[in-house]
């Protein structure tokens, strides 16, 4: 695996879990509620918290359902 597979691989673990944490912080103890609740399909959200690659329009969609803009959503989570 090379350096830039790493970072890659990093970057979306650190999105998963910022997914994860606004989520928890919004008073969802399960992820498929808000998933449901949101109209966004509940394995694929599962899947963006475990860290897996997701499309920009997909990301778009759970920042809007955080009722936030991408500013607010990367300004926590993602230091190095």
């Amino acid at each position: 695996m090379s350096k830039d597979d790493d970072f890659s691989k990093e970057q979306l673990s650190k999105l998963g879990n910022r997914i994860k944490t606004l989520r928890i912080a919004k008073g969802y103890t399960n992820y498929e509620y808000f998933a449901y609740e949101h109209n966004i399909p509940r394995a694929q959200f599962g899947r963006y918290e475990r860290g897996e690659d997701l499309r920009f329009s997909s990301l778009i969609k759970v920042v809007k359902a955080f009722d936030m803009t991408l500013t607010e959503f990367f300004q926590e989570g993602f230091d190095d």
